[in-house]
């Protein structure tokens, strides 16, 4: 008998399963627009144009990075394709765009259905919170290239917005106020490095307790979801006149905040404004990391920073606050030369 695919690492049988396994959860993502059923060569989106005047596509595209390596570890994928939607929709949401579908790419070095189907949960599940829909995506085996058990998961989605109400961040002016939206975890970014402080440098276990007194292992604190952030910025949009939103991920509060501003206004933060989570202080603490390079690497408690005239400040944390989150002022803007001033205490937690 000659060679055959299976013989090469690949089950074309389990991808069939997984397939079949997955079909329910992603319809339960599918709004009106989506035409047809999954399965096709092309996922299909019957876009209104009727509903904007001067529609712009906005997209986005982004990967969970080695927060993967920990689900891997800990044997639990259910909740990562929450982080995976987040990434991308609360992309597009800074820009004001609404984000109408998604696609996912997941990579692994032995397909198994079940994981597939835990992970592609995930994404469903973020997809729902985000209000768009899952029309597409791609499973691929690749032994050889990856072990049993290692995956990679990528995703893209794209948004639209009225072209007269895109957010660019020209309309930030001195005198505006900060509200930073809380992140209770690390989100999907600094990975990198809280894996070598827990495991290499502490040699913590992902079944130990997070910290002490903590009723939660470190397993759960390290893959706790991302909050999606998308559904919040675009009710404030309709609210209240927003010049400027920042997603603070990979860089932190600074290196993305600074990506908002104009040439000639400056972002002061006080870091009173907010109380950090216990992971950062844990993070800092066993790795003697200095603040500077906390605040440059982890969000440190905020998933969302907007600038809004500050006549509009109180009716913004109104808005924010009743979309379910803990809103706060938390700086200004001045006249400058478009830098990122954190002040205040040091952004770890106690």
């Amino acid at each position: 008998m000659g060679e055959t695919y299976e013989a090469a690492g690949v089950d074309i049988a389990a991808g069939e399963e997984a397939v079949e396994r997955i079909k329910a959860k992603v319809r339960s993502t599918f709004r009106p627009e989506v035409i047809g059923d999954i399965g096709g060569f092309g996922g299909l989106f019957g876009f209104d144009a009727k509903r904007y005047k001067r529609p712009v596509l906005v997209s986005s595209t982004d990967g969970v990075g080695t927060k993967a390596l920990v689900a891997q570890a800990a044997g639990h994928f259910e909740t990562i394709g929450i982080d995976l939607v987040a990434m991308c929709v609360d992309d597009v949401a800074c820009q004001g765009a609404e984000p109408l579908f998604f696609l996912d790419y997941i990579a692994v070095g032995k397909l198994d259905p079940d994981h597939i189907e835990q992970l592609v949960e995930g994404v469903a599940e973020g997809c729902r919170q985000a209000g768009c829909a899952l029309i597409g995506g791609e499973m691929a085996e690749h032994p050889g290239a990856m072990e049993p058990g290692e995956f990679d998961l990528v995703g893209f989605t794209v948004g639209v917005a009225d072209r007269d109400r895109l957010i660019t961040g020209e309309a930030v002016r001195p005198g505006d106020v900060l509200i930073g939206l809380p992140s209770t975890n690390l989100r999907s970014n600094g990975y990198s490095l809280a894996r070598r402080v827990f495991f290499d440098v502490a040699g913590r276990r992902l079944d130990e307790p997070a910290y002490a007194g903590a009723h939660h292992s470190l397993a759960d604190e390290l893959l706790a979801p991302s909050v999606i952030f998308a559904p919040a910025i675009l009710a404030l949009t309709d609210a209240v006149d927003v010049h400027a939103v920042a997603h603070i991920t990979g860089g932190g509060i600074p290196g993305n905040l600074v990506r908002m501003l104009t040439p000639h206004t400056d972002a002061v933060v006080d870091r009173r404004g907010w109380e950090p989570p216990r992971v950062f202080g844990e993070i800092q603490r066993l790795g003697s990391i200095s603040d500077d390079e906390m605040a440059k690497v982890f969000n440190m408690g905020l998933g969302m920073i907007v600038a809004v005239p500050a006549n509009a400040a109180h009716k913004a944390l109104d808005v924010l606050r009743a979309a379910g989150h803990r809103a706060s002022e938390v700086g200004e803007v001045l006249a400058g030369s478009g830098e990122v001033r954190l002040v205040g205490r040091a952004p770890a937690g106690d």
